[in-house]
């Protein structure tokens, strides 16, 4: 037998339960992992509170509500244990990492073959669990975002998951960034090449005392008003914000809407076609993977319980 996480109904942290299955058999086109380690995203708690109702038909299968309930995982990291007829690219004992997956809360996953991404042998399992969905949203928001060597960028929420990400991916390719986040989180932020300001009452003034240039882009990860307010106040073009999240106000303000919701770019085929540059990064260390706190599984609704205090600085993870 197994473990899986599942939530027995929409609500709190407290529907999450831990449940015995039986281990899974993989299908044609299929694979076993054996999680190692599974990242806990936002998405996650958001899918079974009901705070995230609106998704696309055509999403809902890589949002996890395929089923009447959602399913919770949607990134890992572990070891193949099982292959399926007719795949080629995986054997028995390889380590990798799983993206896009459903369900990765668990000791083990069913994945199709073409998820697999090889783990690099300079990452940890916690790192390679939490690398894919923060990773790629953050490259996806720098592609939406125009975001190029010589820009001057703003990303809001720049020591969540997805920002610290950003931060290190727009430097990466020569833009100058600027990053709000609290202040304890500041000399992270400058060691990554960021300039860290704080939020809150006077941002725009702050963010142009740190860019006296000017912004020429904005990646909102934060999903604030005043992130939302500042961004259009400074960056001239509105197509070159992104914004993973936030309220209705940022419908039709011409900013670029990342997700699985209606009029959002889930930005499927994108992601899918820069894991490996994503996963060589890491590898080589020119990203990385900040671990805020790790839970053992059966934890999944203390992770969450944290996750939403605000206190950790970058990734969540669960290890089976």
């Amino acid at each position: 037998m197994a473990r899986i996480v599942r939530p027995r109904a929409y609500g709190g942290s407290d529907v999450l339960t831990v449940q015995e299955v039986d281990v899974p058999t993989p299908a044609a086109g299929e694979v076993v992992i054996r999680v190692r380690a599974a990242g806990v995203n936002p998405l996650d708690w958001k899918l079974y509170s009901g705070a995230f109702h609106d998704v696309d038909e055509d999403e809902k299968n890589a949002a996890g509500l395929a089923e009447s309930l959602p399913s919770l995982g949607m990134d890992c990291a572990g070891v193949v244990t099982a292959v399926g007829p007719g795949v080629e690219n995986a054997a028995i004992g390889d380590e990798v990492i799983v993206y896009p997956v459903t369900a990765a809360y668990a000791d083990y996953v069913t994945a199709a073959a073409s998820a697999l991404i090889p783990k690099p042998d300079g990452l940890s399992w916690e790192q390679a669990g939490g690398l894919m969905l923060a990773g790629l949203t953050a490259l996806h928001s720098i592609h939406a975002a125009g975001v190029q060597a010589g820009d001057t960028v703003l990303i809001h929420g720049g020591a969540g998951g997805v920002g610290l990400m950003a931060v290190q991916l727009a430097t990466n390719i020569g833009a100058s960034v600027v990053a709000t986040a609290a202040e304890r989180n500041h000399d992270l932020l400058r060691e990554l090449g960021a300039t860290p300001v704080v939020y809150g009452n006077g941002l725009a003034d702050r963010v142009r005392a740190a860019a006296p240039h000017g912004v020429t882009a904005a990646i909102d990860a934060a999903g604030s008003d005043e992130a939302l307010d500042v961004s259009l106040e400074l960056v001239a073009d509105p197509a070159r914000i992104a914004s993973i999240t936030g309220s209705d106000r940022r419908l039709g303000t011409g900013i670029k809407l990342l997700g699985y919701g209606p009029g959002q770019d889930a930005g499927t085929e994108y992601r899918s076609s820069v894991r490996s540059h994503l996963a060589e990064l890491a590898g080589a260390g020119h990203v990385r993977v900040t671990v805020a706190k790790s839970f053992p599984l059966a934890d999944a609704a203390q992770a969450h319980e944290f996750g939403q205090s605000g206190r950790g600085t970058g990734k969540i993870i669960l290890l089976p």
